[in-house]
């Protein structure tokens, strides 16, 4: 019970950082970017005005509250996903330090969004999407196959050959192919370009900041815990 409240505490401390932190520099590289692609698509939305359109419901308004809003939903992401990777590194033998952490949080980058962004690169608002259940599938199957592929290269006790196979796992999503999507782009290619690249960095920075702190923390409970 001790060591399960622990790492609840670590992941809400981790989380809530790490989140603030993107939502900090999101806010000025991404959030701009975003507020572009919406003039952009609120154009083309008025040149087929005749068109239906979905109801969106409803969202915060400008201002304030969607940076509120947006800054709230950030941190909460963040702890589920300190919980993610510090409940995994839990299960393992190996004990957490603040460099050992970044490397898990470098990994849980490479899982979660780098390797997934080769094919579903991060896309602003105007931009057509592919079936959301066939992006999702193969978001989830390139997730596994890169943490499988992962283990295998990374674990030295292995036979070369079984560690090799982990290229193999990795290419396997990737030579699948992520679905296409369908319709034509309101948002020019430059800002859709930028907005994959920036988003990609800043969740970059997030991981390594997230596995940082967290393994920091608790690396310093854990001494505590001994004294």
């Amino acid at each position: 019970m001790e060591r399960f409240r622990k790492l609840v505490t670590v992941a809400l401390f981790s989380g809530t950082i790490a989140g603030l932190l993107l939502f900090a520099v999101q806010h000025f590289t991404i959030f701009p970017l975003i507020e572009k692609a919406e003039v952009y698509e609120s154009a083309a939305e008025r040149q087929m005005s005749g068109m239906p359109h979905d109801d969106e419901g409803w969202h915060p308004a400008d201002g304030v509250e969607r940076t509120g809003f947006t800054a709230l939903s950030t941190v909460l992401a963040a702890i589920g996903f300190a919980a993610l990777l510090f409940g995994t590194a839990a299960i393992t033998p190996i004990s957490l330090d603040w460099r050992r952490g970044a490397l898990w949080g470098l990994a849980a980058y490479i899982c979660i969004d780098l390797a997934p962004a080769w094919g579903l690169p991060p896309q602003p608002p105007g931009v057509p999407v592919a079936d959301l259940y066939a992006r999702q599938l193969w978001w989830v199957a390139t997730v596994i196959a890169t943490a499988i592929a992962l283990w295998l290269l990374l674990d030295r006790r292995k036979p070369l050959p079984i560690r090799l196979m982990g290229f193999l796992v990795f290419v396997v999503p990737h030579a699948i192919g992520a679905p296409v999507a369908v319709g034509e782009s309101s948002v020019p290619p430059e800002l859709i370009h930028r907005f994959a690249v920036w988003s990609i960095l800043t969740t970059g920075v997030f991981w390594i900041a997230l596995g940082s702190i967290g393994g920091l923390f608790y690396r310093r409970s854990s001494y505590a815990e001994a004294q």
